[in-house]
């Protein structure tokens, strides 16, 4: 669902709001949620509203909607649990309490609210269940760039541009034309924020020089497409389609890969790539947009476009 109104909550559920002076003596977790927009909500994006909408709806769908204080440890423990039968990996588990955590958490602050959070401290084990992304090895990269250029559309170009890249893909869908530096001496993608699609990090704002398979798909964009954005498919001015997208690359891409491949493992085989190649890792999480590893590496303006595409050039 595309969210348009930050107050929306959590259908099929409704709720009885109370009146504000009686919701700060006492708010009920819904409540909790509308603070939790309000205060923290400005310029996130549409993730930020999906998951802690749905953190809270799991939660009431269990042990309704009660006044914050209502909610014990004993609740606590049987919400982990009830979410771990489920299936859910005990890292999705952990991600899931600390978006309910943050939630109760600001409102007992917010209201000066004298109780705990009854879902501080619940013990979540470490099962060591996730399921590891996997990169796809060069040989199978090569193959599947092959049949992109061959296929040349615009699925195949999103997939060709960030097979050499290793952008995520909501940085590629929220590309603008006026992104794609073609007529520079060292042609390049400059990744910046706009109103489809937020960036991750700080690091993630970058300019990435267009080699091999990238280069061509860039090509392609800016003699087929017109209009603001590079795939206007899935995106619009104000949001980009990054779940029907994934579904649609991943749906083409796992036939042609191992087992668990998806877009994203293109990520992390880019990083492989660079490691062979001997690529210094700062410059590995300069071209990736990685958080910088240490204070140090905030210092200086980083390596430039032409010291990036030496060592891109030999991937």
């Amino acid at each position: 669902m595309r969210v348009k109104d930050e107050n929306i909550l959590l259908f099929p559920y409704q709720f009885t709001h109370q009146t504000p002076q009686k919701r700060a003596q006492n708010p009920k977790l819904s409540d909790a949620l509308q603070t939790y927009f309000k205060l923290k909500g400005k310029g996130k994006g549409e993730i930020f509203f999906r998951a802690a909408r749905r953190a809270v709806r799991d939660v009431i769908a269990l042990l309704k909607d009660r006044y914050l204080n209502d909610y014990s440890t004993t609740d606590a423990a049987q919400f982990r649990d009830h979410l771990l039968d489920r299936g859910l990996v005990s890292s999705t588990v952990k991600r899931v309490f600390a978006i309910v955590r943050a939630i109760i958490n600001l409102s007992i602050q917010e209201y000066g609210l004298s109780f705990k959070n009854a879902f501080a401290k619940t013990y979540i084990p470490d099962l060591e269940d996730s399921i590891k992304r996997q990169p796809i090895p060069i040989d199978i990269i090569r193959d599947i760039q092959k049949e992109c250029m061959k296929i040349n559309d615009p699925n195949r170009w999103l997939i060709a541009l960030i097979s050499d890249t290793g952008m995520r893909l909501s940085e590629a869908l929220g590309l603008k034309i006026s992104d794609i530096k073609l007529d520079e001496e060292i042609p390049y993608l400059n990744i910046t924020p706009n109103s489809a699609r937020r960036l991750k990090t700080k690091s993630s704002q970058r300019q990435i020089p267009l080699v091999g398979s990238s280069l061509w798909a860039a090509k392609q964009i800016l003699m087929n497409v017109k209009g603001e954005f590079a795939f206007p498919h899935y995106t619009v001015k104000d949001y980009c389609y990054t779940n029907s997208a994934s579904a649609a690359l991943n749906k083409w891409l796992r036939p042609r890969t191992a087992d668990r491949c998806v877009i994203h493992s293109l990520r992390h085989s880019m990083r492989d790539r660079l490691r062979a190649t001997n690529c210094p890792s700062e410059m590995i999480d300069q071209i990736g947009g990685w958080s910088n590893q240490s204070v140090g590496e905030n210092y200086g303006y980083g390596f430039s476009l032409k010291n990036l595409l030496d060592e891109m050039s030999k991937i």
